[in-house]
């Protein structure tokens, strides 16, 4: 008999309404702290109201993980109504989530947390992936075991105008910032074993650096799952967005092209004009 699946995510998978209403997927928001007030995620903030009140105020927004009564009570009615959940979040290498909802797990059972050491829609393809094969009637343990084997073939990475948002966020010190700004550079930033990590430079415009980016990305065409691709970014010229999207359909590579704008945890971290072509390799990256 079929297991009663569920595929949960938080909300820094950044996947359209539209994507989690087609799959049947149910988000938990992270917390935002911004002018003294908390939000949740992509219920009551948005990305553009991140960079308007940094614009106004000079201050960076703050996020939260979600805790264990938090993670408790977002699987309690599913695990009531007879459900196994499959539960993905942003790397445990970059924030407590997961652990607090694999400690949520133990104490409900039938919650299944994939560390998929990624983030954004790297996180996203995966959460996907595990619904088309709930979809094909696999049991929770077998789809667990699959998408464990594919959390290394994750190509996710983005290209980055300004260091600002990750600079006040820790993850690159004042001497990074300063060097790439002094020498006008715009870095890529590559997720590596659940990690973040510049995996080249570049310089000039950013809208001539993006198309450079993305044919590099997309070189190894034989290596590359071809079901579907996500352009994800947050807050790019809508000019900048629509060349790198038809760049994307124009290579002919895949069967899908989403085009998704990424929430208020993760622009909260890599800022404005950031963009990033992230797809499943057939081998691990």
């Amino acid at each position: 008999m079929a297991d009663k699946i569920i595929i949960t995510s938080d909300s820094t998978t950044d996947l359209s309404a539209e994507l989690c209403e087609r799959y049947n997927i149910k988000t938990i928001p992270l917390s935002i702290t911004l002018g003294g007030k908390t939000y949740h995620d992509g219920v009551d903030i948005t990305p553009d109201d991140i960079y308007e009140h940094q614009r106004k105020t000079g201050e960076f927004p703050k996020t939260a993980a979600i805790n264990v009564d938090e993670a408790i009570n977002f699987f309690k009615p599913f695990v009531d109504d007879g459900y196994k959940v499959i539960h993905f979040g942003i790397s445990s290498e970059m924030s407590s989530t997961y652990n607090n909802a694999r400690l949520a797990a133990e104490e409900l059972g039938n919650v299944y947390v994939i560390d998929n050491k990624n983030l954004s829609t790297g996180s996203g393809l995966l959460v996907i992936a595990a619904a088309e094969m709930a979809l094909a009637g696999k049991l929770a343990e077998e789809i667990v075991d699959e998408i464990n084997k594919l959390v290394p073939c994750v190509s996710a990475s983005f290209v980055i105008d300004d260091l600002d948002y990750l600079y006040k966020g820790g993850r690159c010190t004042a001497l990074e910032m300063f060097g790439a700004n002094l020498l006008k550079l715009k870095p890529c930033i590559q997720v590596k074993d659940g990690k973040m990590g510049v995996s080249k430079k570049y310089r000039g415009r950013y809208g001539d650096v993006l198309k450079q980016y993305v044919d590099e990305q997309l070189a190894n065409k034989d290596n590359i799952i071809t079901d579907r691709v996500f352009v994800t970014h947050a807050g790019c010229k809508p000019e900048i967005v629509e060349a790198i999207l038809a760049q994307v359909k124009d290579s002919g590579i895949f069967d899908e092209v989403f085009l998704t704008r990424a929430g208020c945890t993760i622009s909260s971290h890599c800022g404005a004009n950031t963009l990033g072509v992230l797809f499943i390799c057939k081998s691990p990256i």
